[in-house]
């Protein structure tokens, strides 16, 4: 099934595509990277959180080799050196500053698992490095990034899948084509559900750096602060600077399967409302979000919800989608999982639950040498990441917004544009070239 070709918007076509030859570009591939039968050196940035998730499955994948660890805090990486020791046999490298892993010759392909505010820029300089990437979502921390990561995979012609697992399973690239194909009549409306148990988290206060921890780096393009445990390792996710709330976190799945499956690109209106009603602790991001994304000359919404766990589920999802059309509606649950119901009767209708290997997936389109294999190509990781993006600068506007698609920029309003990018802080800048 041609996962790909049935989804993509032009946009996405032209810029997924393409060879060394018609693009004009020098060839920075290892030459190793060549053979069926070798080897691609790994480097995981990030090995607190997901990046364990990484380590993991990479490692599974025969003729690849996770031969580099990289962490900004020496004693997570020490800790995830000595499991990696014991679970596979051998040692591995480590690095605290990524830049490090860059310089390093041997190393085809990095993933990353950074918290988010460091994604797009880790990403593109491993792009410049002539690094292969897999980049954990949000691709991007603000909207500009992502055309920034688009240009650069271009540019040096880089494998880069974002990591939007669903995107490989198999049931629901057939849950796609079902809504391609007609089965619940004309799509007009997906709805996004991230039911999550989100905490208290209190309020610890700044207190000292940690032993081991590079606190500067940690920060990277951000601006300086004090150290807290408040961010530091997890709950940064709920910080502006450093995360995007759970609409840029579990949401970021959410999005872009709300996007494919109604094959659509950014909207033209977006409303957004919420808020923290629960707990008095130092989230600067909503508890509780519902954001509308408008294509008035499409006919076509997405309605998404952020709220805590303790709710309903809807048609059994707590995290996942649910599309509507003229015949019928489809759900689809978590990453693996669809149903449909068709007429009046709400009668059942096609189902799937199988899933499938996002690492594999890129691990063959960087021996491949082709991006049209990826499953979740960079240009998800701009789409995706920035209806997140444009969802929260409605919330923290608090006002509906007007939105150009095809500029990608908000309309007559300065102050939502300004909320497009960031303030970098050197040497951690965005290139203005890539």
């Amino acid at each position: 099934m041609k996962n790909q070709s049935d989804s993509r918007r032009t946009f996405l076509k032209t810029a997924a595509t393409g060879s060394l030859a018609v693009m004009g570009l020098p060839t920075l591939i290892p030459a190793h990277a060549f053979g069926a039968n070798d080897r691609i050196r790994v480097a995981v940035i990030g090995v607190n959180g997901r990046g364990k998730d990484h380590i993991s499955n990479f490692s599974k994948l025969p003729n690849v080799e996770v031969v580099t660890l990289c962490d900004v805090d020496n004693v997570v990486s020490a800790q995830r050196a000595a499991d990696f020791e014991k679970t596979y046999s051998r040692k591995v490298k480590t690095e605290q500053d990524l830049r490090k892993v860059y310089d390093d010759k041997n190393i085809d392909a990095v993933s990353i698992a950074t918290p988010n505010h460091w994604h797009a820029l880790a990403a593109i300089w491993a792009c410049q490095a002539g690094k292969d990437v897999y980049v954990e979502k949000p691709g991007t921390h603000n909207l500009r990034e992502g055309k920034k990561l688009v240009e650069a995979a271009a540019k040096y012609n880089r494998i880069v899948q974002h990591g939007v697992q669903l995107r490989s399973s198999t049931a629901i690239q057939e849950a796609i084509k079902h809504l391609r194909d007609g089965l619940i009549g004309k799509v007009y409306m997906a709805r996004g559900l991230v039911y999550k148990w989100r905490p208290d988290i209190g309020n610890q206060g700044p207190s000292a750096v940690p032993a081991g921890l590079n606190w500067d780096l940690w920060q990277g393009p951000a601006k300086a602060r004090e150290f807290s445990k408040n961010y530091v390792h997890y709950n940064w996710h709920w910080f502006w600077d450093y995360g995007n709330g759970d609409i840029g976190n579990q949401g970021i799945h959410e999005t872009d399967l709300a996007m494919w499956g109604l094959d659509v690109g950014f909207p033209e209106e977006v409303t957004s409302a919420g808020g923290k009603y629960l707990w008095k602790d130092c989230k600067e991001t909503p508890e509780l979000l519902t954001s509308t994304y408008n294509y008035p000359s499409q006919g076509k919404v997405i309605q998404f919800e952020v709220r805590p766990w303790m709710t309903n589920r809807e048609d059994g999802v707590e995290v996942g989608n649910l599309f509507y059309g003229d015949k019928g509606y489809m759900v689809i649950n978590g990453y693996n999982d669809y149903k449909t119901f068709l007429g009046k009767e709400r009668t059942p209708g096609p189902a799937g639950h199988a899933g499938g290997d996002h690492y594999l997936n890129f691990i063959e389109a960087v021996r491949a040498r082709d991006k049209s294999k990826l499953n979740g190509p960079v240009e998800t990781a701009h789409l995706a990441s920035g209806l997140a993006h444009i969802g929260n600068i409605a919330y923290r506007l608090g006002r509906t917004l007007k939105f150009d698609p095809k500029k990608e920029e908000f309309i007559g309003d300065s102050e939502a544009n300004s909320h497009l990018s960031r303030q970098y802080r050197a040497p951690y800048a965005l290139p203005k070239q890539v």
